[in-house]
């Protein structure tokens, strides 16, 4: 059995209930799907820039609605770990100079480190990397 690995732009889909991705995901027993602890950060990270720029308190209130519904979905998804060996090949791809953002190489780092696949729709980054496996189910 593999391993999926949803980007952070994919369990956004999957959040969303993209009904191409519900399917995928349904097809695949829920311990063999996941998201890195980088999407982690990334969904909170943008709920916080929400919370900061709200201006009024519909706003505000509409912000941690958001938040605390992330949290809890957040919660049921299996979480991988960006651990001193995915840090170790994140520094050996930047060497490549992959052209890859910052956050998307410790995703592909995470993956690889784990033999797992990625599920992204952006592959015209994240092909770039050496050795990375991807599936788009969106499409």
């Amino acid at each position: 059995m593999s391993l999926y690995v949803l980007d952070t732009d994919t369990f956004q889909l999957f959040q969303e209930g993209h009904p191409l991705v519900i399917a995928r995901a349904r097809a695949v027993a829920p311990g063999d799907r996941a998201i890195s602890v980088i999407t982690v950060e990334e969904q909170l990270s943008g709920w916080y820039a929400q919370l900061r720029q709200a201006k009024s308190p519909e706003r505000l209130a509409w912000a941690y609605r958001r938040l605390a519904a992330t949290v809890r979905f957040l919660s049921q998804v299996q979480i991988v770990d960006f651990d001193e060996s995915a840090i170790r090949r994140c520094e050996q791809l930047k060497k490549l100079k992959l052209k890859v953002g910052k956050m998307d190489l410790r995703i592909a780092a995470t993956v690889l480190e784990r033999g797992a696949i990625l599920v992204t729709r952006n592959a015209r980054d994240f092909k770039k990397v050496p050795g990375l496996q991807i599936e788009d189910w969106s499409a």
